[in-house]
């Protein structure tokens, strides 16, 4: 009995030890990483895709309302800022083409429903095929084409003798920036721009089928897009107006006037629109002159395409409506407990210009599994070191507006307890994992990755199939501006990753990127939105939790490149952006005076190098 006596209060005391201990962060992590739920991030998606939501739009206040309950639902207290913008809006839209002779043919500018479309009557909600910010006015002009509407193709076509003064350009879709292209054209002395998507870049050439048969975009598909080549408010540049510090419409603050954001160069000064394959090789049809260099080409049984400018005429009219409109960021906050004033950030935005459901809304719904395993994280008593905050972004699509504003009004907060910023846009558009990041923070996506499974392949991880046949898993760098990390970039330097499953999609801000689409092509089981949680959210675990921030400053310095967004292409990354562009520009002009510039270029980046360098040292001059 005494024997028996003693093991029972042996047993007792070790349950009472091991009930006391407390569960070690790895072991959260790891549970994180079994919690994961493809049915709830497919029922997320599916109802924030119901309806097409522009920014500012009653269906985006919707989508707004849905994700602030959904984290609410979740016991995670959530609340949401809203800051009066100027955003841009479709008035009216004519585009006819005149070949020589007569008649005038008018395109519809009208993206058509495919046969038993599901999504047919709210598709009619969608917002008219538009570039945001284009300028108003009425050209007409003879077509010249200019393949991508890169800097090489204007100067190609200089080279060749193409005068493009009065002309109205014809550029495609694909390798830069529609706002770059405009603006390329504009510099070459076109009155007006019409891009277009080229079947060889979205069709899938002569095997593919279009959506809904295959992924591949419909003959009227149409990439609508903004064309304003700067970051936030227009009116408001380096500041913000929030709602609730004026009169509940735009806010009274310092604004300037539309007259002063068209002079600022950050919005184009000529019209343009965007339209289909379909119209685009049309348009084609009617250009003459020199054919255009083999690899401006379309694909097999497309028109020949030459350089023009004519003998085809193109009318093209465009009146928009600037105006203040609202928007609205949604967040919910984790607080940490024993660093609760520094902030581990995850965002995504919500508004779409379309249905939306790779962009942006594959990434809102893995935000919103991602934080069903917090919340369940929670209940079995983990609270993070630091304070997480999940933030849900409005009107990125006009130009980063939402999340852009709300730095510049916490600017002086997040450049010094920000840890770092996690960004995910388009979670999911199809196989395959990308991933861009400042320097920091590579060797930590690198352990991330080994630890989810591969939704493609389940007997191999993420960073098996990741590096592929090569030995060591290809990381890209944060330069551009194309999604919501730009303004914690390049405007307070916190450290950020922006991660993705596929890399483009033929369906690109058209009305077909719908939820059918995904289901059927992007992501049929929605493995791959729970592999982008798993690892967004293990990255922001270790970044939460971890008592030494897991930063990898060895990387950092090896890169040392104080990269931007190249002046001439708002997604692309240029290392020295600003004597790249200035070098590019004295090449053009080859005058002192520009050669000056870039020796000034130069002198300002040796200047940041040895402030950095004084701040790493930490002693004064």
């Amino acid at each position: 009995m005494a024997i028996l006596a003693s093991l029972v209060v042996v047993v007792v005391a070790l349950f009472l030890h091991f009930a006391a201990s407390p569960i070690s962060k790895p072991t959260y992590h790891d549970l994180f990483l079994s919690l994961s739920d493809n049915s709830t991030a497919a029922r997320h998606l599916r109802a924030l895709t119901l309806r097409p939501h522009v920014a500012s739009s009653a269906a985006d206040a919707a989508a707004a309302a849905y994700v602030r309950s959904a984290l609410s639902a979740l016991a995670l207290p959530a609340h949401s800022a809203s800051y009066g913008v100027l955003l841009s809006f479709p008035v009216r839209r004519s585009l006819s083409l005149a070949p020589s002779p007569p008649p005038r043919r008018p395109f519809d500018l009208v993206q058509e429903p495919y046969p038993g479309d599901p999504y047919a009557a709210a598709a009619a909600e969608a917002i008219p095929t538009f570039h945001a910010f284009a300028a108003s006015g009425a050209v007409a002009g003879p077509v010249a084409y200019a393949n991508y509407g890169r800097v090489e193709d204007f100067e190609a076509l200089a080279s060749l003798g193409v005068n493009l003064t009065g002309a109205v350009v014809l550029a495609r879709y694909g390798k830069i920036y529609r706002g770059d292209i405009v603006r390329n054209a504009q510099d070459a002395g076109a009155a007006a721009t019409v891009i277009y998507t080229d079947a060889k870049d979205y069709g899938g050439g002569a095997a593919g089928k279009p959506f809904p048969e295959g992924p591949w975009m419909p003959p009227s598909g149409v990439q609508i897009g903004s064309t304003y080549r700067g970051l936030g408010d227009p009116t408001t540049p380096g500041w913000a107006c929030a709602t609730g510090a004026g009169d509940g419409d735009g806010g009274e603050c310092e604004r300037w006037s539309v007259a002063e954001v068209a002079a600022s160069g950050l919005v184009p000064g000529i019209p343009s629109l965007p339209v289909s394959a379909r119209d685009g090789e049309a348009i084609h049809r009617t250009i003459g002159g020199r054919m255009a260099p083999d690899e401006w080409q379309g694909e097999e049984g497309s028109p020949v395409y030459r350089l023009g400018p004519g003998p085809g005429i193109l009318n093209l009219t465009y009146m928009g409506n600037e105006t203040i409109a609202t928007i609205q960021n949604v967040f919910a906050v984790i607080e940490g407990k024993e660093e609760p004033d520094r902030f581990v950030l995850l965002g995504n935005h919500r508004d779409a210009w379309t249905f939306g459901a790779v962009d942006p809304n594959s990434g809102t719904a893995a935000l919103l599994e991602l934080a069903q395993r917090l919340w369940k994280l929670q209940k079995r008593g983990w609270t993070p070191r630091r304070t997480i905050v999940l933030c849900s972004w409005d009107a990125e699509e006009y130009g980063l507006i939402g999340s852009t504003e709300w730095v510049e009004e916490n600017r002086e907060m997040l450049s010094s307890r920000a840890v770092a910023y996690l960004n995910v846009d388009s979670a999911v558009a199809g196989p395959g994992f990308y991933s861009y990041a400042t320097p920091q923070l590579d060797e930590l996506i690198i352990d991330a990755s080994k630890k989810v499974q591969d939704p493609d392949n389940s007997s191999q991880t993420l960073y098996e199939s990741w590096i592929g046949s090569g030995n060591s898993p290809t990381i890209g760098r944060l330069g551009g501006g194309g999604t919501d990390f730009a303004a914690f970039v390049q405007h307070v330097g916190v450290p950020s990753v922006d991660i993705a499953f596929g890399e483009g999609y033929p369906v690109y801000h058209s009305l077909y990127d719908d939820f059918m689409w995904m289901e059927k092509f992007g992501d049929p089981m929605f493995h791959r939105h729970v592999a982008a949680a798993s690892i967004w959210g293990l990255v922001a675990l270790r970044l939460a939790d971890d008592e030494i921030l897991p930063f990898d400053y060895v990387s950092y310095a090896l890169e040392l490149q104080i990269y931007g967004p190249s002046q001439h292409n708002d997604y692309g990354s240029k290392s020295f952006p600003g004597i790249d562009d200035a070098i590019d520009e004295a090449k053009k002009s080859n005058t002192s005076e520009s050669w000056r510039f870039v020796q000034h270029e130069v002198y300002r980046v040796a200047r940041a190098v040895t402030r950095a360098s004084l701040v790493l040292k930490g002693k004064f001059t």
